[in-house]
């Protein structure tokens, strides 16, 4: 791997907002998050492409999700959420616009959403918002298709990876039931009938995305869907 002018730019932007954030709002634990901002610049300055780039604003939301979560400053944690599902929504569409999408960001996106979400879940559990058993779930629905993509890349795998469908809705629904457990408690609205629905929807849809993985990968061997 190699230094990448994309990389190294958009690295910087991000490293320079994120720093004057951290500065400006005296953020609690600031030198946690500006050690993560500073390892996630130096990771995205070795990944190509504009798209990457914008998958890589969840890796940088990680550690002040995290930090919001557990401090239980909900209104803030409510808009890193928001920004995190934006660039979701957005990363797809560059990819497609500026240039095809490639083996590398299909690997990418789903490992920063798992990053960003674990630490999003882990937060609010340390925090006593979620229970621990549902952080836990949330962090196997990313961990362990990582884990399996991985395995099969070190076995010398070649084919495609890809999305399907059932693992776009899980990350919806999570991202959609866990920032509106978020922004209910940063308005100081009861949150319970949302973090209720949470409980439910969030390990059915997991456990339907595993079952769709467990089928694509037996049925068509040549694509790894995450």
């Amino acid at each position: 791997m190699r230094l990448n002018r994309t990389g190294v730019v958009a690295g910087a932007v991000y490293l320079l907002l994120g720093l004057g954030w951290v500065l400006l709002a005296r953020v609690d634990r600031g030198w946690l998050v500006g050690a993560w901002l500073v390892i996630v610049a130096l990771i995205g300055a070795f990944i190509p492409g504009a798209a990457n780039q914008v998958s890589l604003a969840r890796a940088y939301l990680a550690a002040p999700a995290f930090v919001y979560a557990v401090g239980g400053e909900f209104g803030f944690l409510a808009v890193a959420v928001a920004i995190a599902g934006l660039s979701d929504l957005v990363d797809g569409t560059v990819a497609r616009r500026i240039a095809s999408p490639s083996q590398l960001g299909g690997g990418l996106d789903p490992v920063v959403d798992g990053v960003f979400m674990g630490a999003l879940c882990v937060g609010l559990a340390v925090g006593g918002a979620i229970p621990l058993w549902l952080a836990l779930v949330v962090i196997a629905r990313y961990l362990l298709p990582a884990i399996g993509g991985a395995v099969l890349l070190a076995l010398g795998w070649k084919g495609e990876l890809r999305h399907t469908l059932t693992g776009q809705v899980s990350t919806a629904l999570i991202l959609i039931l866990v920032g509106g457990v978020c922004l209910l408690r940063g308005l100081h609205q009861e949150s319970s009938a949302v973090l209720g629905a949470a409980e439910t929807v969030i390990p059915l849809a997991t456990a339907a995305t595993f079952v769709h993985l467990a089928w694509a990968a037996r049925w068509r061997p040549a694509r790894v869907a995450v």
